[in-house]
Formats: structure tokens, C-alpha cells, sequence
């Protein structure tokens, strides 16, 4: 099942200036890099030929070995061994799974330069230092990350684009959805966190008329993969990978979710860097770091002591943090689907939040406060975002709720101590919209408006 995606906009206007750059798609794995590339292909060229590294054998890659600085040869046995015609400027040639060769991505220096067609990549991993070592990276490329569908690219998927555009106009408006459509919204919200944004996932619920199990395989599925990936490793951090990836589900069900270094495994921030470097890179997770002095900017005021790991997509999270029978046993999802779920949704609710703030742009960054006085952490910010067309550095803190009872004390706190940094303070809970008192209260499926 095809499903429109954001990205394929962004490819059309690098068509519009093709020939001076390759374009390089960066994701993580089954978030559907190849399925648009090649749909982009076949729509907007008279031909195309796709060579997927991960499966091409030594004769086609032998081709870039001895031919690389002699195109002429290279396209007549890329065409002969594919049985397609190239036609000068319109058309394209697609890399996929290049980091499995990267010596293909190498060439495109020459093939840019050489100017007969367009070249696009699709890669998973593509940038961890054991696949790009050795290598002359192409000043020639652009690169654009593809994530998990959004929410709205979730919503379009279920046939439900004009709740989208209508809780951009009450967004926008600051009013609340009329006509018991919050209801619905919350509902799309929930399913989006238990299905998640991996295409299979959400192709099989829809054609299975809704069913979370059959969308639950699916992900498990792709789990397996990523275990996979993760064994494959050859550096010496790689069982800590394992040791993250595992703990995940239980880090992040914790009142505090960030990970302090020694409580894995007796480790320090310098033997855990490429442990996150490669959850981060590999995009199966979302890092967030703490920012100790809270200003636009926010990268250089970075304090890696402390880290949150989200997982790149919620749906795979849930999946990740509940056995198979534990799901069916508990019907967990349909305690999810009626807002039930107290243990564990905070959880969901929060990394639901990270993935749509990664989606819209947003460097993952949050603020925590020890208090001496108290021997505690007083004051508590899940997330921090600058805020475009302010002076003076500001921003707007992020607090997610779960549920309707809640205190926003740390806020206050945060509030009180960086009043002259504040652009607006926002509350992400399950209720409606409200502003009161100079904080911002949006339900969580109002959370890609910010």
C-alpha cells in the first residue's frame, strides 16, 4: 500500500535543480526510503534503474570498482545487466542500501560532474564511522533524513486528511475542536501511539480493517531486525548497544527518564559516547541531551552527562516493552484506546511527543535542575524548543501529561528562575486547548503545530 509522503515534495524540488547534486535519503530501516524513491522514479522520469547494494552481486559492483572514472563503460553495463535505457536528464539512478557499498558512493563525484542523470540514495546507517571510513565523502550530495510517517501522514493514511487541516485551523485560532471532534482526534492520537508510523505497520493495519494485532507482528518484526543490526556491530561498544536498546522500555517508564551513565553496566560518558552516537545515527532512537543553561542555541550550552533515549517510533516502543502475550493477556490495547492505561502511558505519551518534534525539526533537548538545599532534582523540563523570529535567544518549555490530573510545578519553577527567556509555556495533556496564565494547554495531537 502506497501512503503520501512529506518527503516526496522534498525530492521534487530537488529535481527542479537536478544535475548539480545527488540526493542521499537517510533512515532508519522499514521507515520506507526505497518505496518513495523508486514511486519518485517511475512518476517523474521516462526511466530509471535501481541497484539495491544489499542484494547486488560482484559483477555489478565490480562495475564501479574498475570503471569508475569511465562513465561511458559504466552506463552501457548498467544498462545491459538491468535491461533499461538511460535518456540524458531524464533519467535517474537509484542506490539503494548504498552504505552496503559504500565505494558506489564514492563515484558520485565523477557522476554528478559528468551531468547525463540524476542520482538518488537510500541508506540505513549511513553514516556510522565503520560504513564511511576509508572514504572520500561527495561534497556533491544533499542529504535529507525520512522518518516514520508523522501524525499526518498517519491521519491521510486512515483516509482522515480534513481533521488534520482543521486542527491546524484551531491551533492556529487558539480554540477547541468543535463538535465532539477532540474526541477523534484523541482517538487518531491513541492509534498513532499503538500502531506507530512504520509503513508496513500502518499498510497492515488498514488492510486488515484495524487490526492491532496484525500491525503488532509487523513491528515485531522489524525489532528483530534492528537486533540484528545492532549484532552486526563490529566495535567494541556493541554489547552496551545491547545493553540501551534492551533497558529502553525501562528507562523510559521511570518518573526520571534520563540515563545516568553509572547506573549501566558501571560506565562513564566517555565509554557510552558511541553507544549513543550509534542509537542516535542509526535513528532507531531519539537522543535527547540536557541543556544546563536553557537559551536559543541550545547546542552550545549541551551537557552529555545526562541523556534521554526515545525510540524513533512509538508504535515499535509498545511492542518493544510488552511481551506478545502480555499484550493479549492484559488487553493493553484497548486500555490505551479508552485513555485506561495508567502504568506505562506517560511513557508513550512522552516519546509520541519526541517523535513529532523530531519529525517537525526539532533537536531533542530537555532541562533538569539538582537542588542542594533539597538533595533532589526540584525542577523537571521534558523538553525545550527554540522559537524562530524571537531575539534574545528565547524558548518554550515542554511539559507532556498523561493524563488530566496533573501538577505543572516544575514549570512554575522553570518559569520563575528563566522568566526573560520564555516565549509561551506549554502543557501537552490529553484535554483540550486552553491558554491560562501565560501557559499554552494542547492535547497531544495539536503537538506537530508547534
Amino acid at each position: 500500500m502506497m501512503f503520501k509522503r512529506k518527503i516526496y515534495d522534498r525530492l521534487l524540488r530537488w529535481k527542479e535543480e537536478s544535475g548539480r547534486t545527488a540526493i542521499l535519503i537517510e533512515g532508519a530501516r522499514r521507515v520506507g526510503k526505497s518505496t518513495v524513491a523508486e514511486e519518485f522514479a517511475k512518476n517523474e522520469y521516462k526511466s530509471y534503474i535501481l541497484i539495491d547494494f544489499s542484494t547486488a552481486g560482484k559483477t555489478v559492483k565490480g562495475y564501479f570498482e574498475d570503471h569508475m572514472n569511465d562513465p561511458d563503460t559504466l552506463f552501457m553495463l548498467l544498462c545491459g545487466e538491468y535491461k533499461t535505457d538511460l535518456y540524458r536528464r531524464e533519467s535517474v539512478i537509484i542506490f539503494d542500501e548504498v552504505q552496503e557499498f559504500p565505494r558506489a558512493r564514492e563515484c558520485i563525484k565523477q557522476l554528478v560532474k559528468d551531468g547525463r542523470y540524476d542520482y538518488i540514495e537510500t541508506g540505513s546507517l549511513i553514516s556510522i564511522r565503520e560504513n564511511t571510513r576509508g572514504i572520500v565523502i561527495p561534497s556533491e550530495e544533499d542529504s535529507v533524513t525520512m522518518y516514520p510517517l508523522d501524525f499526518e501522514e498517519f491521519c491521510r493514511a486512515l483516509g482522515n486528511p480534513q481533521i488534520i487541516e482543521y486542527i491546524r485551523l484551531c491551533f492556529g485560532e487558539k480554540k477547541n475542536l468543535d463538535n465532539g471532534l477532540h474526541k477523534s482526534a484523541m482517538l487518531l492520537f491513541r492509534q498513532y501511539m499503538l500502531v506507530g508510523g512504520m509503513p508496513q505497520a500502518v499498510s497492515r493495519f488498514v488492510e486488515t480493517g484495524k487490526s492491532l494485532t496484525a500491525a503488532d507482528a509487523v513491528k515485531r518484526r522489524i525489532l528483530n531486525l534492528y537486533r540484528e543490526d545492532i549484532r552486526k556491530i563490529s566495535s567494541p561498544y556493541k554489547s552496551k548497544v545491547t545493553a540501551i536498546y534492551d533497558q529502553m522500555p525501562g528507562l523510559l517508564s521511570r518518573h526520571e527518564k534520563r540515563v545516568i551513565f553509572s547506573d549501566v553496566e558501571g560506565s562513564s560518558i566517555d565509554r557510552y559516547e558511541d553507544t549513543f552516537f550509534w542509537l542516535d545515527d542509526s535513528m532507531i532512537c531519539n537522543v535527547c541531551f540536557n541543556c544546563c543553561d536553557p537559551e536559543a542555541g541550545l547546542a552550545r550550552n549541551e551537557d552529555r552527562t545526562y541523556v534521554k533515549c526515545y525510540m524513533g517510533d512509538t508504535g515499535l516502543l509498545l511492542s518493544h516493552a510488552f511481551a506478545e502475550k502480555e499484550i493479549e493477556k492484559n488487553s493493553i490495547y484497548s486500555l490505551i484506546l479508552n485513555g485506561k492505561l495508567s502504568l506505562n502511558e506517560g511513557m508513550l505519551y512522552e516519546n509520541a511527543v519526541a517523535q513529532m518534534l523530531v519529525s517537525s525539526g526539532f533537536p531533542l533537548y530537555f532541562y533538569t535542575h539538582y537542588s542542594e538545599e533539597k538533595h533532589r532534582n526540584d525542577i523537571e523540563i521534558d523538553f525545550l524548543i527554540p522559537e524562530s523570529g524571537t531575539l534574545n535567544r528565547m524558548i518554550s518549555p515542554i511539559e507532556v501529561k498523561s493524563t488530566t490530573r496533573y501538577s505543572t510545578v516544575s514549570l512554575e519553577r522553570f518559569r520563575e528562575k528563566f522568566p526573560k527567556r520564555i516565549v509561551r509555556s506549554i502543557v501537552i495533556h490529553p484535554g483540550e486547548f486552553r491558554e491560562t496564565e501565560g501557559v499554552l494547554y494542547i492535547p497531544p495531537y495539536m503537538a506537530f503545530c508547534l
